[in-house]
């Protein structure tokens, strides 16, 4: 497709809507919620605003979901540090309630609008940003084009294109290029994520390293651990974390090979909580007593798998134990974060599909603290072997906590980045002072 034929097509792409995405590509797809949205305040998906707009300069974040909210929270705080009034969307509940727990009122949280121009134009109409940040991989054309249209900055923050996606966009590379034109700056996690963009049409293009790194340990709630712990009673644990369909009973077989021998208790954190009722059904129809977190059950001697049903306690379950398999790694593709279990000294086993997640676990499997299984069989095999070898477990708890810190600077790098973008509405923020918290 030429350059002159890939701008017509987006410029009907932004006038037809809906008509014209399975033409332009295959992953030009609306932000879909797919039952993971908030009813009450579903008129923010089409660009209607819930609250009102702060007077002065105001910066537009986007993370899509958990992980990259929680990736953007260090460099939000930075922005809020200088004055300037920060507007923060994501696409799902759990993101949201994430951004009440961890900013509270610091920021205005919205849900994203929809990809399409009417739902967009409303929304930028009314919020006026004067730069847009996105987080990690959310490319949203209509978003984008919208953006340059108003000469607004968009900057793409801890930037990665998946081995998935990359292949796609290269076939449509006049697209692409029309698209990645309108980033002011994009910050790659990476030099592959970098080159992929570079290739695709974006310039500037600056490596930072991954965001989540720098990121504070999640945290947890002491008299709540206390108590687990004391009802724990020293039983040997270990935990399945961020789990995708199947590794659920992956994790249910291991414990029923391992119990005997270890008097186990097997704790399991799927990704999506509201799948919770599905996965006690299937463990318990294995004969395996459940308890969960969300029915306040106590851990008692018989208690075989401790289901982390909620949302944002990751670090309670991490600190009541030391080795974690980190999930979408087995029966799915893409993987998930492994450096939170690395921060909260867990020794960290993972399938081998962590594609999302390459340069991390590259690290942290080269400094001796990430173990890869290839399936069910291997995964008991190296959770006894953790279980049974407090040394070697105690080496890669030593090895992941020092890979963290090796890796730590991209907040700093993304900062100087963003310095040509933010320092003038700092100077505009002073002449705000209702702005400063």
């Amino acid at each position: 497709m030429s350059r002159r034929l890939a701008r017509f097509a987006l410029s009907l792409y932004r006038w037809g809507g809906v008509a014209l995405y399975p033409i332009v590509s295959p992953y030009l797809t609306f932000r879909a919620a797919k039952g993971k949205e908030d009813r009450s305040r579903r008129r923010e998906r089409y660009g209607y605003a819930s609250v009102a707009r702060p007077p002065g300069p105001l910066v537009w974040f986007h993370a899509a979901s958990v992980g990259e909210t929680n990736a953007v929270i260090p460099l939000i705080k930075e922005v809020r540090r200088r004055g300037i009034a920060v507007l923060l969307t994501t696409g799902t509940i759990t993101s949201a309630k994430v951004v009440r727990g961890r900013l509270g009122t610091d920021v205005i949280h919205q849900y994203v609008p929809l990809d399409l121009k009417p739902a967009i134009s409303r929304f930028l109409e009314y919020w006026h940003p004067d730069l847009a940040i996105m987080a990690e991989s959310e490319i949203w054309p209509m978003t984008i084009l919208e953006l340059g249209k108003r000469h607004i900055p968009q900057v793409l923050v801890n930037g990665r294109i998946s081995d998935r996606s990359f292949p796609r966009w290269k076939r449509r590379h006049a697209i692409a290029d029309a698209i990645f034109e309108n980033f002011a700056l994009v910050i790659a996690q990476s030099e592959l994520d970098a080159d992929r963009f570079r290739t695709l049409g974006a310039l500037p293009v600056l490596v930072s390293g991954n965001l989540k790194v720098d990121t504070d340990a999640p945290p947890a709630d002491s008299a709540v651990l206390r108590s687990y712990l004391d009802q724990i009673q020293g039983r040997r644990t270990w935990a399945a974390i961020s789990t995708f369909e199947g590794e659920e009973a992956a994790a249910g077989d291991v414990h029923r090979v391992l119990k005997e021998r270890t008097g186990l208790l097997t704790i399991i954190v799927p990704r999506h909580p509201e799948r919770s009722d599905a996965i006690a059904d299937m463990l318990e129809a294995r004969s395996l007593k459940v308890a969960r977190r969300t029915r306040g059950d106590a851990l008692t001697p018989q208690t075989d798998i401790f289901l982390g049903d909620t949302i944002g306690e990751m670090g309670l379950y991490l600190r009541m134990t030391e080795i974690a398999f980190v999930g979408r790694s087995l029966f799915a593709e893409g993987g998930q974060n492994p450096l939170e279990p690395a921060m909260l000294g867990c020794a960290i086993l993972s399938g081998g599909n962590v594609q999302n997640f390459r340069e991390a676990y590259q690290q942290l499997a080269r400094n001796g603290s990430a173990k890869m299984v290839r399936d069910t069989e291997m995964l008991a095999k190296g959770v006894h072997y953790l279980l049974m070898n407090d040394e070697m477990r105690k080496q890669m708890i030593e090895a992941g906590q020092e890979t963290v810190q090796e890796m730590r600077g991209a907040l700093r790098a993304t900062i100087k980045g963003l310095e040509p973008y933010i320092n003038p509405l700092t100077v505009k923020a002073r002449l705000h002072p209702r702005q400063t918290s």
